[in-house]
């Protein structure tokens, strides 16, 4: 269950898919002994995976989907900063239009609160530069 809740979700459909097939197989049916039992076994693999992945889909609410930006469409937009930026690391926090992204700065220390805006953006963190 903790997997549901969890970004992925990698591991609750061929989990769903074992748990079935050592239950059937604690029931006495091998699906491993025959054709025929490979043939249960594909079908409830089929099944589970099918159902397994209906119910995630009605866990999870459409706002959870992920942010999906192209590097440069960030470039120019103006943010606040949640967490100081320093320019040595990627640890500092800024908001842009609702989303948060890790950032680091141009060259000076950035504290907490101030208003910045986006300058460059390397793969997922974005570079910053404080504004008044």
């Amino acid at each position: 269950m903790l997997e549901v809740f969890s970004p992925g979700f990698f591991l609750a459909v061929p989990g769903t898919v074992l748990i079935l097939i050592g239950i059937f197989i604690l029931l006495g049916f091998n699906v491993f002994e025959s054709p025929a039992g490979i043939i249960v076994g594909v079908l409830i693999a089929i099944i589970a995976s099918g159902f397994t992945i209906w119910i995630y889909s009605r866990l999870t609410s459409d706002n959870e989907k992920p942010l999906a930006t192209s590097m440069d469409s960030v470039v120019g937009k103006r943010g606040l900063v949640l967490r100081s930026i320093n320019p040595d690391t990627i640890s500092g926090k800024v908001e842009l239009e609702g989303h948060e992204w890790s950032a680091k700065s141009t060259g000076a220390l950035i504290p907490e609160g101030s208003r910045i805006q986006v300058v460059s953006s390397q793969g997922v963190h974005v570079i910053v530069e404080e504004v008044q």
